[in-house]
């Protein structure tokens, strides 16, 4: 099987996370862990892949790590509340 975007998780601290999301995701997610599991023979709690998923997605949010790069507060265009 060929690999997943996101690679085997390295050895860390467990950390607990709480959010709300619709069934579907959450439908996803799960089906997302089962192919994880699948791929590394490794079962991986959500809490777990979630914070790597996130951070695969900003990595590879070619508009945002410009902007990252660029100074996000140089851009002038946040509204009150944005990071």
């Amino acid at each position: 099987m060929s690999n997943l975007k996101l690679g085997k998780l390295p050895d860390r601290t467990p950390s607990k996370i709480t959010i709300s999301i619709s069934a579907d995701l959450s439908q996803a997610l799960n089906d997302y862990a089962a192919v994880y599991r699948q791929t590394y023979g490794q079962s991986e709690t959500l809490a777990e892949l979630i914070p790597f998923m996130l951070g695969v997605f900003l990595e590879s949010d070619r508009v945002f790590v410009k902007a990252r790069r660029e100074g996000l507060r140089s851009s002038g265009n946040r509204t009150k509340g944005e990071i």
